[in-house]
């Protein structure tokens, strides 16, 4: 059973960066594809970045060009670098794991989820 553990979050300004990091335990994720969802309240989870075993990557349209995944299997660490922080970023940030058929867009069907971690852009 993996475990997910989201850190980094905080307050920042309009156009600040955060890094998040997400570390895993339990297991490794070697394995897996990793994604990172956002949700703001009264949303539904939103799909925000993810990246896959093989390091390749995608991102929502709404954080390109800003926002970096990247992953670590030797520390089983995956990490969000996020730019040019906009007020709309404002949301709480999640890691999860899924794998490699499944439907990475898709918030249900990954396996494993962490438990979050809060991003408060202020302007």
């Amino acid at each position: 059973q993996v475990q997910l553990m989201e850190s980094g979050g905080g307050l920042v300004q309009a156009g600040g960066s955060l890094r998040l990091s997400c570390e895993a335990s339990g297991g490794a994720i070697s394995t897996y594809d990793m994604g990172w969802f956002r949700q703001a309240p009264g949303k539904d989870h939103e799909f925000v970045a993810t990246v896959r075993w093989s390091n390749a990557t995608k991102y929502t349209d709404a954080v390109k060009g800003r926002f970096t995944a990247s992953r670590d299997d030797a520390k089983s660490t995956v990490y969000l670098q996020m730019n040019s922080l906009k007020l709309e970023d404002t949301a709480v940030y999640y890691c999860a794991a899924i794998g490699p058929t499944g439907n990475r867009y898709n918030w249900n069907e990954y396996y494993y989820w962490g438990q979050g971690t809060q991003v408060t852009v202020s302007s």
